[in-house]
């Protein structure tokens, strides 16, 4: 055999749909659980199985990695190097960056040694690898993405008038560049008990206030949105630092490693290098390790215009051109004239919408919305037919 259809690991965490996966993709939820991501890979913290076999897709993989895997991948990541996803955000995610390759294996092997349980509350680095992103929307998606550029940045700290902060945006106009940035984001991350008080209860009268232009009524209409589920948190002040993005349903972004961002709402479908490291900023109760995540932090700006990426239409699929090795991403569009794909690595593939037969010379699968198949490396190619849109992932 050489495609397999996965029943996929359901993560139900707190800021999940109850309702998304169920409306969008007929995923049963009997107990009314929020689920927020359905995992479909090989991550061991949630690896899809085999339906056929009725085993971990990890256990297929072990039995003939180089054919399964393809020799390339197999011998450049010894498994399966993407995680794919989808994420229906109810509430907002948690501020959050990635560690690089580097310093992922670096503060992987310096939590080791210190005997840091790789389950602790206080564990920064689960793993060696990197986690760049790719988000694709299936609803309107908001996110914070990058720093915005500096000058925006600091015409928002004006208008809002924090006499907290005011010191710290005078500093960052007379250093308008990477080093004034982290200056200036550290110093708002690491403000006093009683500095973070006044501000945030500043913040919170400012932003009800009328907006003086388009950015800051898109800032304090997000930060309000943030304050229905966080109030004392410094996280609150993000949209005034970091890029809003709206994804319309079809649109994709990127986010590299080491960049600061966050998921508000919606539902996408996300492919990520195989990792779970994550550094967090805000807007959460979990660990935040202010050291650790300047040190692992971008200070590179750029304008919300250009975070929106440029498809490749090539027959029957958009190709997101990504700047890594470890994953790509094409959506599939099969009409009723049967298509051909060379497969080049092992691949994954999910049923947006719609009904897609998927053929090899040996075998026929049908894939229904909601569900997905491993394609493995040795079928060389498949044709594919019918009236439905596909998520291809690969590398």
């Amino acid at each position: 055999m050489s495609i397999y259809k996965l029943n996929n690991v359901i993560q139900t965490y707190d800021w999940g749909s109850v309702t998304s996966l169920h409306d969008m993709f007929n995923i049963d939820n009997p107990q009314h659980l929020p689920q927020a991501e359905m995992w479909m890979g090989a991550h061991p913290r949630g690896c899809s199985k085999v339906v056929e076999q009725d085993i971990p897709l990890n256990d297929l993989l072990v039995r003939d990695t180089p054919n399964l895997l393809g020799s390339y991948t197999a011998a450049r990541f010894g498994e399966l190097p993407y995680l794919l996803k989808i994420i229906a955000a109810q509430s907002p995610l948690s501020i959050q960056v990635h560690p690089s390759k580097q310093k992922a294996e670096q503060g992987f092997a310096r939590e080791n040694r210190l005997g840091i349980p790789l389950d602790a509350a206080n564990r920064n680095f689960k793993d060696a690898n990197h986690k760049p992103e790719l988000v694709y929307a299936l609803t309107f998606f908001l996110a914070l993405n990058g720093f915005r550029p500096i000058s925006e940045i600091t015409a928002l700290f004006h208008e809002i008038d924090i006499e907290t902060i005011n010191p710290l945006v005078d500093a960052l106009i007379q250093q308008p560049n990477e080093a004034g940035l982290r200056d200036f984001f550290s110093h708002i991350m690491t403000l006093c008990e009683a500095d973070k008080r006044q501000a945030l209860q500043q913040l919170s009268l400012l932003v009800e206030k009328p907006a003086k232009s388009r950015l800051s009524r898109e800032a304090f209409h997000t930060i309000r949105t943030l304050m229905v589920h966080y109030q004392d948190d410094l996280g609150l002040f993000a949209p005034l630092l970091l890029n809003i993005i709206e994804l319309a349903p079809g649109e994709a972004m990127f986010l590299h490693a080491e960049t600061p961002h966050a998921y508000l709402s919606g539902t996408a479908l996300e492919i990520m290098a195989n990792s779970d490291n994550v550094l967090r900023a805000g807007l959460t109760a979990k660990h935040i390790d202010i050291e650790q995540l300047i040190e692992n932090l971008s200070l590179k700006t750029t304008h919300a215009s250009k975070l929106i990426m440029s498809p490749v239409q090539k027959e029957s699929r958009l190709t997101y051109p990504v700047p890594v090795d470890d994953f790509c991403f094409d959506i599939v569009f099969s009409n009723p004239t049967p298509q051909t794909l060379y497969v080049r690595s092992a691949e994954v593939l999910f049923c947006i919408d719609g009904e897609v037969v998927v053929e090899t010379p040996q075998q026929t699968v049908t894939l229904k919305k909601g569900q997905s198949a491993f394609v493995t490396c040795d079928a060389l190619s498949y044709q594919f037919s019918g009236n439905g849109r596909l998520a291809r992932a690969y590398n």
